[in-house]
């Protein structure tokens, strides 16, 4: 009786210590964070995050308390210094790579990518990429500094990713972007179209459905055809750049790149590959599949991606050849014409 009285007096015992001293104060979830930090007037601009982009990233599965650890259900109140994970305690390898760049004396991780708004390579566009590079890097000089030696270097640097040249990155894939004039002017600029912009022209259907038909989610070369030439979208177009297929933070430029036959060379399998990449209502990218070999068929795929050697117009190579057909046609039956009536002529001075 008396060892049973001790070991229910020992446990009553320890439930209150847990109770009243707990082993440790628990951290806060999440949604709790967000509650003040999505509020700029609570926590100002430096605290501010936005819960929509942040929801979206790869961190948000983790949680906040994944990087912020000392964080309580007593913050801010406990006057306890917020800690911040490095982010090569996870991002090792990545980490290797940069060391071994000149960058890595100008920039840290955090200059480049915001821990609250950072995505994968394929949820942002080619365009989105570039701003990163455009903190530092200057438009104007970036273009001077190219058009030393690269023809057409404003051309090249608008419509591709900085990555696309400046990293060791060797396989690539082209991907396809609805863009649409900024005005109604026949010679407006295009802009990339928003996830607002397609809402309406697809009239309560997916977005998708603007251009995949079949609702398969892949991209057919009949389904591209039939977007180009629909009298609907005359606004708007397809925009295509030649984008890393993996991310590499190498940060260099390899001496392939500056071979114009690393992009521009007949049948080569970089652009073989294609997507169609739509914007979503999170402000993120999605991905379609697109028909192999999509962008070689000039009236399939974008008006203003042309590879040269390439890019093939099935309808240009026919009346290509029945130029030269007729070409070679029209002499040898002149000649013959007049060898057969050769007789008839004679004596009329010819």
């Amino acid at each position: 009786m008396k060892t049973a009285f001790t070991a229910k007096f020992l446990l009553y015992s320890l439930l209150l210590v847990l109770v009243f001293f707990p082993l440790g104060a628990a951290a806060m979830e999440s949604e709790d964070c967000l509650g003040c930090h999505e509020d700029i007037e609570t926590v100002g601009d430096e605290l501010f995050i936005n819960a929509a982009v942040f929801d979206v990233t790869a961190h948000a599965e983790l949680g906040c308390s994944a990087c912020h650890e000392s964080v309580t259900d007593e913050h801010p109140d406990d006057g306890l210094e917020v800690s911040k994970a490095a982010c090569l305690d996870c991002h090792d390898e990545i980490g290797e790579q940069y060391a071994k760049t000149a960058h890595v004396e100008y920039a840290a991780c955090g200059d480049c990518h915001n821990p609250h708004q950072v995505r994968g390579l394929n949820e942002v566009s080619g365009y989105d990429l570039n701003q990163q590079c455009a903190s530092c890097h200057e438009t104007d000089d970036v273009v001077s500094s190219h058009s030393e030696w690269l023809t057409q270097a404003d051309r090249h640097i608008a419509k591709l990713p900085c990555i696309s040249c400046h990293t060791d990155s060797e396989d690539y894939v082209i991907v396809l972007y609805m863009t649409q004039r900024e005005s109604k002017a026949v010679m407006g600029d295009f802009e990339l179209s928003t996830y607002q912009d397609l809402v309406a022209l697809a009239k309560q259907e997916d977005v998708k459905s603007l251009i995949d038909l079949d609702n398969d989610n892949k991209i057919s070369l009949a389904e591209l055809s039939t977007f180009n030439f629909d009298s609907t979208y005359r606004s708007m177009r397809l925009q295509a750049t030649l984008t890393p297929a993996d991310v590499s933070h190498t940060v260099e430029t390899l001496d392939n790149r500056w071979d114009c036959s690393f992009c521009h060379t007949s049948g080569t399998e970089r652009m073989q590959t294609s997507f169609l990449a739509l914007p979503t209502s999170e402000g993120t990218y999605q991905r379609i599949e697109v028909e192999s070999g999509a962008v070689l068929k000039a009236l399939n795929g974008p008006p203003d991606f042309y590879m040269m050697g390439a890019t093939r117009s099935t309808l240009m190579s026919i009346l290509g050849l029945l130029i030269v057909i007729g070409g070679t046609l029209l002499p040898i039956g002149h000649g013959s014409l007049r060898f057969l009536t050769r007789k008839n002529r004679m004596g009329k001075g010819e």
